[in-house]
């Protein structure tokens, strides 16, 4: 049995499908009538989902036909014989799976441009990955703020790993010469830069959150600011 508060720390793992079953269906029933965690799971699948798009690319034109082609040469499994033991089956992971994809990009694409898809998707791969490892940390916990002029702010943060996770969703567009600037504020108030935004964005945080008191987003020059220009967009207590 799940104990109170622990259940609402599950949020996390639940999303990345992660929960043994029993403690999984535990969850769905808490989730039911537990509001907090209900909007929280929402937000997490959306990130989830932006993640998922972050790494969809078009297949090539001509990976059909070269896999096609590639079939004719593919050796039959010859038929299983009575008595002997059946081969194991092996088991991708999601991770493998994308690389998979990745690699036949580059065979089947065109010179660097197929090189330069590998290495996006790899590095959006990697990305994801980190996000993930965050929300599937056991002592999670997440806040939220509205900001300024419109859109939402959301920190997923694990005190034992020292990371969080920060998605900014439907911001206000920003002048060709502006940017958002993310800050951590420790409690003598003085503000530490761990990132820049063009827009809305779902990542893991540039810099440690242990003894953080607030996150804050601002609007700056592009490039950034040394310190942040007030009033903040929003700020969020994180203790």
């Amino acid at each position: 049995m799940i104990e109170e508060p622990d259940v609402h720390t599950l949020t996390g793992p639940y999303v990345l499908d992660a929960l043994p079953e029993d403690e999984r269906a535990q969850f769905e029933a808490h989730l039911a009538g537990c509001d907090f965690c209900s909007t929280e799971v929402a937000e997490l699948r959306e990130a989830a989902v932006k993640l998922a798009t972050q790494v969809e690319t078009p297949p090539p034109p001509a990976l059909k036909t070269n896999v096609m082609a590639a079939i004719e040469h593919v050796r039959q499994v010859p038929p299983l014989v009575h008595g002997s033991e059946p081969a194991p089956r092996r088991r991708f992971t999601r991770r493998s799976l994308l690389a998979l994809a990745a690699a036949a990009l580059v065979v089947a694409g065109a010179g660097g441009v197929a090189v330069d898809q590998y290495r996006d998707k790899n590095d959006a791969i990697q990305a994801n990955d980190r996000v993930s490892a965050v929300l599937a940390q056991p002592d999670v916990r997440t806040v939220h703020g509205s900001v300024a002029g419109g859109g939402q702010a959301t920190i997923a943060m694990s005190p034992g790993a020292d990371a969080a996770v920060v998605v900014l969703r439907d911001l206000p567009k920003l002048p060709s010469d502006r940017t958002w600037q993310l800050w951590m504020i420790d409690p003598g108030k003085t503000a530490h830069s761990v990132g820049l935004a063009g827009g809305d964005l779902t990542q893991v945080l540039n810099g440690s959150v242990t003894g953080m008191a607030a996150f804050g987003l601002t609007i700056e020059p592009s490039g950034g600011s040394p310190k942040p220009t007030l009033p903040t967009a929003v700020t969020i207590p994180m203790t």
